[in-house]
């Protein structure tokens, strides 16, 4: 490394962020509290590996929270190198989620994976997991499908396999039959060659667990493993960073137990505080000082955070002296709550000292949002909702999607169920029942089903001939799947089965949906090839939806880890709410 590239990467640091940034050998936990600037310490971290030679960029393996966030730190880890800022470069930055992905494209035939693997979202969960109910004989009106859906995604967070969830699923009827539905589901999963999100991390851990030789091949790969918001981290991605390290022991870690809010979804904020356990003689670096907010706020923080009995020792600080103290509002119930935070934003914006963009109102559950929604339209407050139906979700969009997915992954019938008729095509459920019933005991794919659908004699004339005829034009845009571009794909989809005449109505809510597709077709085209874009699509959070328009932000309290905001309500803080 010259001393040109050492002053660029270790100026402006402070003496602690500098510490973790030459500490490159060996188990590292670096305490960062909130603010505190542990973003640029993980950046300057991985350029100072890579600018003293001890690792390439592909060498190093980076965990990060969203996709938004591993996209920033790729660019702004590229303009502190003076490298080009493209896919390319830090190939293993990313999602826990994304790097569980490509070591199944890679190596998941191991376990009997298909390279082309889908990835079921939550609305595919969701609609599976009704299916098998219906399968089982169990009424919704007895047990939420969603419900169900939450015990089998915690059993799988926990890295227990339906068997090993039934034996242990009796404290409660809803339970026992979220076991029951969990083995029929992972069954049905596997017909339809498809993954959900929390099956990513498990096979994951599995295909490292029982092939050695992958196993060593990744370890000999990453030089180093650098984790970000370690107190966060679930069981199944505990051991899939265990087995990814080797005996060089180059692991980071980088959070706070202070910070830890997902253990509703399986997160364990014991795996940072045991690192030290976990790893014999680890050091350890804090990052006190706080460049975020003023002294008024930290002490506020710190003053309820010092209540919980099992938490790390430290003590924010900062140069911020003074501050505006946090103010406590009580109000008389949620809609006064919500014209009053109404009428401090219009204030602070009439005033000039504040843009709508800069106000953020955090609440503990999306139902909360309905009352501030309704009070800030009636004020004519521009807003955004985080959490609300995003991009990915509308029905054009998922209508689309599924023909991508049906077309790269044959077997897929819940997103064959989706499009079958769309547009309307004339065939009944019952029919389509008799149709998926026939091609799951002829051992053809739906792709190929639909081909020879005239051999199916359960079917009548007319659905016979719809069914042949979809299939020979999803047959037809298939053959574009391994050379084609997803633009191209989604352009051909909408030529041959008139989507877009389906969509345009005539009505503001048809061009509205046109341009919704105009869109995705544009996104499409920054994207290779169909996989990687299917990918993205499916990975995709909540979070990484955020944009820069002038408008107030409406989410949870969860969603907006890692954003910041000059001013921010916290509303509903009752008792046995928030």
């Amino acid at each position: 490394m010259t001393s040109a590239d050492e002053r660029r990467i270790l100026d402006g640091l402070n003496p602690e962020q500098r510490l973790a940034v030459e500490t490159t050998e060996g188990p590292l936990l670096i305490q960062a509290g909130a603010g505190s600037g542990k973003t640029k310490a993980l950046i300057h971290r991985i350029a100072y590996i890579i600018a003293s030679e001890l690792a390439q960029p592909a060498e190093i393996l980076a965990v990060t929270f969203t996709n938004k966030a591993a996209n920033e730190m790729r660019g702004r880890l590229a303009r502190l190198l003076g490298v080009a800022d493209n896919r390319s470069f830090m190939p293993w930055m990313g999602t826990f989620h994304s790097i569980a992905v490509r070591l199944l494209r890679q190596d998941g035939d191991q376990i009997d994976i298909a390279r082309n693997f889908v990835i079921f979202d939550e609305a595919d969960r969701l609609s599976l997991v009704k299916s098998v109910m219906k399968e089982l004989g169990v009424a919704e009106q007895q047990f939420s499908p969603r419900s169900i859906v939450s015990y089998i995604s915690k059993a799988k967070n926990a890295c227990l396999s339906p068997e090993q969830y039934r034996r242990q699923a009796t404290q409660s009827s809803l339970q026992q039959t979220a076991a029951e539905v969990y083995d029929r589901y992972e069954r049905r999963l596997r017909e339809n060659v498809a993954l959900d999100f929390d099956d990513l991390l498990l096979d994951a851990v599995q295909l490292l667990e029982k092939s050695s030789e992958v196993r060593r091949k990744y370890q000999e790969q990453f030089h180093y493993i650098l984790i970000d918001e370690y107190q966060d981290t679930n069981k199944a991605q505990y051991r899939l960073v265990k087995l990814l390290l080797n005996d060089r022991r180059n692991i980071c870690v980088v959070g706070d137990d202070w910070q830890s809010i997902y253990s509703w979804r399986g997160a364990d904020y014991t795996n940072i505080l045991n690192f030290e356990r976990d790893f014999p003689g680890a050091k350890q670096i804090k990052l006190e000082q706080n460049y975020r907010s003023t002294e008024e706020i930290l002490e506020a923080a710190h003053r309820v955070i010092s209540k919980n009995t099992k938490r790390s020792d430290k003590k924010l600080w900062t140069d911020n002296r003074g501050g505006e103290p946090v103010e406590l509002i009580v109000a008389g119930n949620e809609f006064d709550e919500a014209e009053r935070v109404a009428n401090q934003i219009w204030a602070m914006v009439a005033g000039g000292g504040h843009r709508l963009r800069d106000c953020a109102v955090l609440y503990r559950t999306n139902a909360q949002s309905r009352v501030f929604e309704q009070m800030f339209t009636r004020n004519s407050l521009r807003y955004r909702l985080i959490g609300g139906q995003r991009f990915y979700d509308r029905a054009e969009i998922k209508d689309l999607i599924a023909y991508l997915k049906l077309i790269y992954q044959p077997s897929d019938t819940i997103s064959f169920r989706r499009i079958v008729n769309v547009p309307k095509r004339g065939l009944g459920e019952v029919s389509v029942t008799k149709f998926l019933a026939w091609q799951s005991g002829s051992g053809l794919n739906v792709l190929d089903a639909l081909v020879q659908a005239d051999d199916c004699a359960e079917l009548t004339p007319r659905a016979r001939k719809t069914l042949s005829q979809l299939g020979r034009a999803l047959s037809e845009i298939n053959k574009l799947a391994g050379t084609g571009s997803p633009d191209r794909i989604i352009k051909q989809i909408m030529r041959r089965f008139d989507y877009g005449g389906y969509l345009d109505d005539g009505t503001e809510r048809g061009e509205d949906r046109c341009r919704n597709v105009d869109e995705l077709i544009s996104m499409a085209k920054e994207y290779g090839d169909l996989a990687s874009f299917l990918e993205e699509v499916a990975l995709v959070s909540g979070a990484d939806a955020v944009n820069d328009d002038d408008a107030v932000t409406l989410m949870t309290l969860h969603a907006a880890k890692g954003l910041e905001y000059p001013v921010v309500f916290m509303v509903g803080m009752e008792d046995g709410l928030f």
